[in-house]
């Protein structure tokens, strides 16, 4: 179970890289994401985006590791506190999104990030 949950977690911080990194180069669906304020996101959020696709990365891996579908690296000893730490940061993502001013955000990135928090626990508790 926990190296299904892990595969279909990458795929959608994959899909979600997709997304940031459509708003870096200047789709105009900022009103999916960052409070959803401004159509085009302006540079600074742009540097977010960037920022959210290398943590969406990392997460990934984490959670391929300690669902034993990767070799961990250098060795296990950080994978459950780093699993625990993408779990905090996930929840922290259901509340933000959930209370975003954007209705489309809240409307499709709650639902999203609760998935995401869902599989996440499933593999952090493997």
């Amino acid at each position: 179970m926990a190296q299904s949950a892990a595969i279909i977690f990458t795929v959608l911080m994959g899909a979600l890289a997709i997304f940031q990194a459509a708003l870096i180069a200047v789709a105009p669906l900022g009103h999916f994401a960052w409070g959803g304020q401004q159509r085009i996101l302006p540079p600074g959020l742009r540097i977010g985006s960037a920022v959210a696709i290398v943590l969406y990365g990392l997460f990934a891996l984490t959670l391929l590791m300690r669902a034993g579908l990767l070799a961990p690296w250098p060795d296990m000893s950080w994978i459950m506190p780093a699993s625990w730490i993408i779990l905090a940061y996930l929840a922290l993502g259901v509340v933000v999104n959930a209370i975003s001013r954007s209705l489309p955000e809240r409307l499709t990135m709650t639902p999203l990030i609760v998935v995401l928090l869902v599989l996440g626990l499933t593999v952090a508790l493997s």
